[in-house]
């Protein structure tokens, strides 16, 4: 499913909300979830190739594999963090959306402490041998 099929599907669902929001509410929500997670796991299938790519250009880099594997990771978060985020502001649920982001953000700051340490750890070690 290439991005003008998507961008369809994404049209469509916009103009079948506009008519079935009147109607029925409810079922109006659901057609965008289910949209929404539909072009969730299309786009879900293109990120991981994009993970494959960064990995293999870690490896030639000679990037130690738990640095790369924590970024992946942080990148992953703050993808599911703004897809939950933003269904729940289509809920109506603004408060709701904003400590889905929290959330999000303080699970990204705990996976970067590994990485935060090593800089600090290289900067002294940097600082000492001077």
């Amino acid at each position: 499913m290439d991005i003008f099929q998507i961008v369809a599907i994404g049209i469509i669902t916009s103009i079948l909300y506009m008519v079935l929001k009147e109607l029925n509410a409810s079922f109006a929500f659901l057609l965008i979830l289910v949209t929404t997670i539909l072009i969730f796991l299309v786009v879900i299938q293109q990120i991981g190739v994009i993970f494959q790519l960064i990995e293999s250009l870690g490896n030639k880099a000679n990037i130690d594999g738990m640095y790369m594997e924590t970024i992946l990771k942080i990148i992953g978060i703050a993808y599911i963090t703004e897809f939950g985020a933003n269904l729940t502001k289509d809920a109506g649920l603004q408060s709701v959306a904003a400590k889905v982001e929290l959330a999000g953000k303080i699970f990204i700051l705990l996976l970067s402490i590994p990485i935060i340490t090593a800089v600090i750890e290289a900067i002294l070690k940097f600082i000492d041998s001077v």
